[in-house]
C-alpha cells in the first residue's frame, strides 16, 4: 500500500446529485438554462481539498441491491444502482469508506461498485463495452479484506496498465461472494494478464486459486432474458 493511504480518516461524508433542468420555450431561455447547468456541474465536480493527497483519477462509489429471482430489464437495473458519492483525494476516499458497511457484514444480494468518475458500472457503458473483467469467487468471510485490498491497489495505481482500469465490484451472494476488476480492452492479452497477476499478488491468493476472465460482450449475450447484473451467480 502506498504511504499516502495512511492519511487520517475524517468524519464527514457527502453525496452529489445532479439536477436536470426543464425545457424552455425560447432560445434565449435555453441558452441560459444550459449555462446554469454547466455552472452547476462545475460547482459539483469534486477536487482535492487544501493539503489533501490527490488521486490520479476521480472515482465514484455505487451501491445496488435486489431481490433474487425477480426479473428486470437493463433500464430497471440502471435505475436500481445508487450513487453514494465521488472523491478526488485519499482523504475524501476515507470519508466515504470509513462510514460504509463492509461487504462481509451485508446479507442478501448486494453489490458495491467503485468506478472512475463518469463511468457507470454497467457492461453497456461506452468505457466498458469493449472490455471485460477478471473474476474471483470467494468463500464467505473473505470479501471484506479482499475488497479493501483490491480498491486500495486500484486507487494506488498498482496495476500499472495505464488508463485500462475502469473500476471494481464486490458482489455479495448467499453462498459465496465475488470480486471483479473491469478493464477497457478485452482483446489486449498482455493487459489482462498483468491485471490477473497483480490481482493475485495484492490479494495474496494461493497459486491454485481459480480466476476467470469474461468479456462484457459475452456476458451480455449470456444474460439475454436474464437480469444484467454485474456478476450474476
Amino acid at each position: 500500500m502506498n504511504n499516502k493511504f495512511d492519511a487520517l480518516k475524517d468524519d464527514d461524508s457527502g453525496d452529489h446529485d445532479q439536477d436536470q433542468g426543464s425545457p424552455k420555450d425560447s432560445e434565449k431561455e435555453n441558452n441560459e438554462d444550459e449555462d446554469q447547468e454547466q455552472n452547476s456541474t462545475k460547482k459539483k465536480m469534486v477536487v482535492p481539498g487544501a493539503g489533501e493527497h490527490p488521486l490520479q483519477y476521480n472515482y465514484t462509489f455505487w451501491y445496488s441491491r435486489r431481490n433474487p429471482g425477480r426479473p428486470a430489464s437493463t433500464q430497471s437495473y440502471e435505475q436500481n444502482i445508487r450513487q453514494i458519492g465521488s472523491f478526488a483525494s485519499v482523504e475524501q476516499f476515507w470519508r466515504f469508506y470509513s462510514h460504509m458497511i463492509r461487504p462481509g457484514d451485508i446479507t442478501g444480494h448486494s453489490d458495491f461498485h467503485l468506478f472512475k468518475e463518469g463511468i457507470k458500472p454497467m457492461w453497456e457503458d461506452d468505457a466498458n463495452k469493449m472490455g471485460g473483467r477478471c473474476i474471483i469467487r470467494l468463500r464467505k468471510g473473505l470479501a471484506s479484506r479482499c475488497w479493501e485490498n483490491l480498491i486500495l491497489a486500484m486507487l494506488g495505481e498498482q496495476f500499472m496498465v495505464g488508463e485500462e482500469i475502469c473500476g471494481a465490484v464486490v458482489s455479495v451472494r448467499f453462498q459465496e461472494d465475488i470480486i471483479s476488476i473491469w478493464n477497457k480492452t478485452a482483446g489486449d492479452r498482455s493487459t489482462t494478464t498483468r491485471i490477473r497477476d497483480t490481482l493475485r499478488r495484492v490479494l495474496n491468493l494461493p497459486p491454485n486459486t481459480l480466476m476467470e476472465y469474461k468479456t462484457h460482450n459475452d456476458s451480455i449475450k449470456y444474460s439475454l432474458g436474464r437480469l444484467p447484473w454485474s456478476d450474476e451467480s
